[in-house]
């Protein structure tokens, strides 16, 4: 790890214009590094490298794009250890999930790899004096203003469909994890990725955020953040008439009948709040349990909870610290507010009394039971190890406090009776919903919230889709 980090434009490590910034380590508050911070005039020769470059990328072809993709998801393989060891540092995740992060990018360069000559427009049948079809176009230079909680695996998700369509790419990472970006810029550079097409400016969201949203030239934003930041970027976007993806928060339903196997339950929906300690926007936070097993099920969680190690991420615990010293008062915050509306602490609660975690990050898992779904504790993201365990007694009152939230961002659903899945399923107002293990799927499963979670999709075929703006050619062949 290098003790300074410059911005990336145009294929180099360039000095920012402002001053410099620390990150530090959420395990020890330790700096790890300064990084250079952005002004509105880095961010315009950012993006105005970008948009120098977009033709030419557009036209490499879609094949030549997906093998230089390829290359580069063999790159971070190469320096996976390195990759992961400076994501916990960065984020305070543990290693092991670091790890999977790691991969999880690789994974999303290798599938849009081979997805990026695959994207296909049609013929339309106009009869036999007309030729007329569709082609996917790329917008031109996008700009992604990234979250802390998962910075490489987030990069990568929404770089994979942009750069594979042809887009070109200014990246604006969260100032408290801006490292593994830089790094990842860096690689694509050197397997070919041509200068200009990813671009990297770290600062802060009110001065390098905002301008690169604000900027002329962008042809289209996506953000995964927070509800309140969005709905700034979504007014922004308005005034300019671009598209957006917006992956907000959630407060997702994981849904436990009668018939689940509790076991398997238990472990699945301990990660559910728990991995990357609770910092996930599709975290399964809320536990709907039917009655008749309600106690059972929170005993195994409580014995899981007692047992489980807390630790700075390069130690591999279970629970690292959380990312950011705003994000740990905000967590304690909660863990009051939930005792003080009534809601049982069943397990954890506070922080832990080691004395080698008081100068990080650290917050115990926690489970709260007898959670009315109208407190706060059920209704808010945490955004944090917190697990609000709630009854119901049938079908129809799962489904409506699962859906009884502004959020649809995922749910869970655990039953031996695949009937009733499709049917709750088919009912619950969320935009990916995972029956009989949390979290199932991967990079090539489309993902996207209703309601309050945003729009647009990421991961899969279809972010292509979202990535690229659809023309249609008609031409007359025949003589008039």
């Amino acid at each position: 790890m290098r003790s300074r980090y410059d911005l990336f434009i145009n294929g180099t490590s360039v000095p920012g214009s402002g001053e410099p910034f620390a990150t530090s380590n959420p395990a020890t508050g330790e700096v790890l590094a300064e990084v250079a911070r952005a002004t509105s005039a880095d961010v315009d020769k950012a993006v105005r490298a970008a948009d120098a470059a977009k033709r030419g990328w557009q036209r490499t072809k879609a094949s030549e794009r997906g093998r230089i993709l390829l290359n580069l998801a063999a790159a971070i393989r190469a320096n996976a250890d390195t990759l992961a060891e400076l994501e916990t540092l960065d984020n305070g995740q543990a290693l092991g999930q670091a790890r999977g992060d790691i991969e999880t990018a690789a994974r999303y360069f290798e599938y849009y790899g081979g997805a990026a000559d695959k994207l296909h427009g049609e013929t339309i049948p106009l009869g036999p004096d007309y030729l007329s079809y569709t082609t996917h176009e790329p917008y031109g230079v996008v700009a992604f203003v990234l979250p802390w909680n998962a910075p490489m695996q987030q990069a990568a998700r929404g770089l994979g469909p942009a750069l594979a369509t042809g887009n070109v790419a200014v990246v604006k990472p969260a100032e408290d994890t801006p490292l593994t970006t830089l790094e990842l810029a860096r690689l694509a550079t050197e397997v070919g990725v041509p200068p200009g097409v990813l671009n990297v400016v770290t600062g802060f969201g009110d001065e390098a955020g905002a301008a690169l949203t604000q900027h002329p030239l962008v042809r289209k934003i996506a953000f995964t953040g927070s509800v309140d930041t969005g709905s700034l970027i979504m007014r922004t976007a308005s005034e300019r008439l671009i598209p957006l993806t917006l992956e907000l928060g959630g407060k997702s339903a994981n849904i436990v009948f009668s018939d689940a196997d509790l076991d398997a339950v238990a472990r699945s929906s301990w990660t559910a709040f728990t991995v990357k300690s609770g910092q996930v926007c599709s975290a399964g936070t809320r536990l709907l349990v039917q009655s008749s097993v309600y106690d059972a099920l929170l005993d195994r969680l409580v014995q899981r909870a007692e047992s489980a190690t807390l630790g700075p991420g390069i130690d591999n615990p279970d629970v690292g610290p959380l990312a950011t010293r705003a994000q740990f008062e905000k967590v304690t915050g909660y863990l009051k507010l939930g005792i003080e509306e009534g809601a049982r602490v069943a397990a954890g609660g506070g922080t832990p009394a080691d004395p080698a975690l008081q100068a990080g990050n650290f917050v115990e898992p926690t489970i709260f039971a007898d959670v009315d779904n109208s407190m706060r504790i059920a209704q808010e993201e945490i955004f944090g190890p917190v697990l609000c365990v709630i009854r119901f007694d049938d079908e129809d009152e799962a489904i409506r406090l699962a859906n009884d939230t502004p959020y649809g961002l995922a749910a869970g659903i655990w039953t031996s009776d695949l009937s009733r899945a499709h049917r709750v399923a088919g009912s619950l107002e969320a935009g990916q919903v995972f029956v009989n293990e949390y979290f199932a799927g991967g990079v090539e499963t489309p993902f996207g919230g209703f309601k309050s979670s945003g729009f647009g999709r990421e991961k899969g075929f279809e972010a292509l889709r979202y990535y690229s703006q659809l023309k249609t050619v008609t031409v007359r062949i025949s003589e008039q």
